[in-house]
């Protein structure tokens, strides 16, 4: 058996959204506490976590071919005085649950995302009694038990950080699982949201991100007793000594209200970027979405952003080949993609999720038409990010520098506009902001040079 002295390391694999990656952050925090230290390399793990995302087609069957490979390490490993445990977390995990662990006999324990405040105490259990799966939305509240990322752990993920402070959907898009792996929206109390504001940026993170399945439909009660939205929660977050930049994801069109559309023309610290899905340009095929919002009302919200902040960049999501999705009803789409000018935009064809009400409906599109709708989608998409990056070219923007570069000469930073941005390594150091002049564009960076100075 493995001695109570040696140290116990932790593999976590992620797929899927920011919410995921937090999430994986956050489990490992807990099994920190534990005793456990992250590795990177999985063939030297006690406990290997595959931290799932169902959102996509196929998505358990990539869970299941992971598992298969991962099998034969523990086997190897079954005989030795580190035997390693096996779990799969996530959505997938949710929504599979004892499946799981009859498909895979290799499986330890199955913990949903309501119970990672458990995982310690679960992974306990598995050892001592056989495979365990904790898929119950707990009782208890889960932001109030998952434990604050220390000093140090902050420290080691560099100058940015996400936060969470919402979680869960209500709106039930007849092609989405969230609602039911991730369960009712719920909103983190203010003060939990301002207090961990406060320990990142005193740990050093200058940028800070706000996560929800649905996180502008965030509320809760202010200082004061009286509800705020998240509009009001932002300024609140703007008057953080030493937060000097914010940002939000993802937003549903129904909960952008006017408090948060003016946040972007009042808060600088507010970069301007809005990550806002649409989804399709149909209004039949939004209806049949369950969206609650016409394409019209969405252009509309985008028009009130851009007024009054003329410099945003419009990210959102898109989905080709939803049930009954005509030739009209995809040029619609295509109508919508040029009418937002889209920086960035992800888009994917449609993949029936089981228990969802959309793989019940029975004029599902032919595959090989969803990807030919996919490839002239992506044309248009991809044209408006080539032409949004180059129209960068000349403009001397402020940079967060993140990271280093792939050579010894070169940083990376961040720009506004989210953008990857290449900087001379004698530009700044990690962690500052500095003043750079963009001389070039790539599909999915800029290059930029030195301007005048180091603004923080």
């Amino acid at each position: 058996m493995q001695s109570a002295d040696t140290p116990k390391k932790v593999f976590i694999k992620t797929w899927g959204c920011q919410m995921n990656v937090y999430d994986s952050t956050r489990m490992q925090d807990a099994l920190e506490s534990d005793g456990y230290s992250p590795t990177d390399n999985m063939e030297d793990a006690d406990l290997v976590l595959l931290n799932t995302c169902h959102i996509r087609e196929k998505a358990a069957e990539k869970v299941y071919s992971n598992l298969g490979r991962i099998r034969a390490l523990k086997k190897a490993r079954a005989e030795t005085d580190r035997p390693m445990t096996i779990g799969v977390t996530g959505c997938v995990a949710q929504a599979e649950g004892k499946e799981i662990l009859a498909r895979e006999k290799s499986v330890d324990l199955v913990v949903g995302p309501q119970t990672y405040h458990r995982l310690p105490q679960i992974v306990a259990r598995a050892k001592t009694h056989g495979p365990q799966v904790d898929t119950e939305y707990a009782v208890e509240d889960k932001f109030a038990h998952m434990p604050m990322a220390t000093r140090k752990q902050v420290q080691a993920r560099g100058v940015t950080a996400f936060l969470t402070v919402q979680e869960g959907c209500d709106k039930f898009c007849t092609f989405c699982v969230v609602p039911y792996t991730r369960g009712a929206e719920i909103s983190r109390p203010h003060a939990m949201i301002m207090d961990e504001a406060r320990a990142l940026v005193d740990a050093g993170v200058r940028e800070i991100t706000l996560l929800g399945q649905n996180v502008n439909a965030w509320h809760g009660l202010g200082p004061n007793g009286r509800e705020m939205r998240l509009g009001e929660l932002l300024h609140d977050l703007a008057q953080v000594d030493g937060i000097r930049r914010l940002r939000y994801v993802t937003s549903h069109p129904k909960d952008m209200d006017d408090g948060l559309i003016e946040a972007h023309r009042d808060l600088d610290v507010l970069m301007p970027y809005l990550h806002l899905p649409v989804q399709a340009g149909s209004d039949r095929i939004l209806k049949a979405m369950n969206r609650s919002h016409t394409a019209q009302e969405y252009v509309d919200i985008i028009s009130r952003v851009r007024k009054m902040r003329p410099d945003i960049a419009i990210s959102g999501d898109m989905i080709v080949g939803f049930p009954g999705e005509t030739d009209e009803d995809f040029e619609a789409t295509m109508d919508i993609v040029r009418a937002t000018d889209y920086a960035q935009c992800y888009s994917f064809k449609y993949s029936p999720r089981p228990g969802t009400p959309g793989a019940e409906m029975t004029d599902q599109v032919d595959e090989t038409v969803k990807t030919k709708r996919l490839a002239r989608l992506q044309a248009l998409l991809n044209e408006q990010q080539v032409a949004f990056n180059a129209s960068c070219v000349g403009k001397t923007i402020e940079v967060l520098v993140e990271k280093p570069g792939k050579t010894s000469d070169q940083l990376i930073g961040r720009s506004p506009w989210l953008q990857s941005v290449v900087v001379p390594s004698h530009t700044g150091g990690i962690g500052d902001i500095v003043e750079v002049t963009v001389t070039s564009a790539n599909p999915n960076s800029l290059i930029a040079q030195p301007a005048k100075r180091i603004v923080d």
